[in-house]
C-alpha cells in the first residue's frame, strides 16, 4: 500500500470524526428542522469519506454518486419495517439506519455530498498539475 493511499485513508478517517462531531454538535445546539437536515447532509459527506478510505483512487462523481446512492438506497428502505425495527433495538443501528422515511432527506444528501465533490475535484486537479512534467519549450 503505497504512502499517499495511507495518507488518504487516515485523512478520510479523520474528516468522517470532524463530520461526526459537527453533525452531534449542530444537534444539541439547534432545535428543529436545521439540526434534522444538516444531519442528513452530514450523513452523507460520512459516506462519501467511507467511499474514498475504501477506494483511495475513486473519481469525484463516482464517488458522490455512490454516496448519494446509497444514502437514498437507506432512506428508501425506511418505507419497510425492517430499519426501524433495528433501531428500535440498538443506537447504532438507528445512527446508520434511521428510523423514519422522510422525503426532505432525500434532497439533503446530495447537499452534504456536493462540496467534498468539488473540494476532491479542486484538490485532485491541483495534485496532478504539480506532478505532470512542465512541457519542453521549443
Amino acid at each position: 500500500m503505497s504512502l499517499a493511499v495511507r495518507w488518504t485513508r487516515l485523512l478520510m478517517v479523520l474528516s468522517a470524526v470532524g463530520l461526526a462531531g459537527a453533525a452531534y454538535a449542530a444537534r444539541a445546539a439547534m432545535d428543529g428542522p436545521i439540526d434534522q437536515y444538516s444531519g442528513a447532509a452530514f450523513s452523507a459527506a460520512i459516506v462519501y469519506t467511507i467511499v474514498i478510505f475504501i477506494r483511495p483512487p475513486i473519481s469525484p462523481l463516482p464517488a458522490g454518486g455512490a454516496a448519494v446512492a446509497y444514502c437514498w438506497f437507506i432512506e428508501f428502505a425506511q418505507l419497510t419495517p425492517i430499519p426501524g425495527a433495528l433501531s428500535q433495538r440498538n443506537w447504532l443501528a438507528r445512527q446508520l439506519l434511521g428510523a423514519q422515511f422522510d422525503l426532505v432527506d432525500v434532497a439533503w444528501y446530495p447537499i452534504g455530498v456536493i462540496p467534498l465533490v468539488a473540494v476532491h475535484w479542486i484538490l485532485r486537479a491541483r495534485t496532478r498539475s504539480q506532478t505532470d512534467p512542465a512541457p519542453a519549450l521549443t
